[in-house]
C-alpha cells in the first residue's frame, strides 16, 4: 500500500461553493444573498430565538419557579443495591469511596442511603445522610449508620461548641 495514493472515497467530498468571484462564475454580484435587506449585509448574525421582530416565545411566556441556592443534592442508594454489592464483592464496610470504586456514584456526589430493600447481615455504612427506614434497617441487623459531615457542617458544629 502506497500512502501517497490515498484519497477520499468517490462522492465523499464536494467542491467549495466559490461566491463573489465575478459575473461569469454565476455567483457574482449579490453572491447568492438576494437583494439588499438585513441578511445580505456584512456581519449579519441573527440572535438565538429571533423571530423576525415579533416578540420571541421566550419573552411571551411568563417566568415562574424558584431555585434555592443553598439546596443540597444527594445521590440516593437503596439498601437492595448495597446488599447486591455485599453479596458480589463481600464488602462489610461501605462508604462513598467504595461506592465510587464500584461505579454507583460520582466522585463528588453526596450520598444518601434510602430504605428500599433489606439487608441480610451486619454492614457498617458511612454516608452524608440516611432515611429513617434505612437507618433502622441497618441498626436492626447490628450494623452502624455513620453520618459523614461535610466541611460546612463541621464549621457549623464548631461555631455551636
Amino acid at each position: 500500500m502506497d500512502l501517497s495514493k490515498l484519497k477520499p472515497a468517490e462522492g465523499a467530498t464536494k467542491k467549495e461553493k466559490r461566491i463573489g468571484r465575478g459575473q461569469g462564475s454565476g455567483r457574482g454580484g449579490t453572491s447568492t444573498k438576494g437583494h439588499k435587506g438585513q441578511k445580505a449585509q456584512a456581519g449579519y448574525n441573527r440572535k438565538r430565538g429571533f423571530e423576525g421582530g415579533q416578540t420571541p416565545l421566550v419573552r411571551r411566556l411568563p417566568k415562574f419557579g424558584f431555585t434555592n441556592p443553598t439546596r443540597v443534592e444527594y445521590k440516593g442508594i437503596n439498601l437492595d443495591a448495597i446488599q447486591t454489592l455485599v453479596d458480589s464483592k463481600g464488602i462489610q464496610v461501605i462508604d462513598p469511596a467504595v461506592l465510587y470504586a464500584n461505579g454507583l456514584i460520582a466522585k463528588n456526589d453526596k450520598l444518601k442511603v434510602l430504605g428500599r430493600g433489606e439487608l441480610k447481615g451486619k454492614v457498617d455504612i458511612s454516608a452524608h445522610a440516611f432515611s429513617a427506614t434505612a437507618k433502622a434497617a441497618i441498626e436492626a441487623n447490628g450494623g452502624k449508620a455513620e453520618t459523614i459531615l461535610s466541611v460546612v457542617d463541621k464549621a457549623e458544629q464548631e461555631k455551636k461548641a
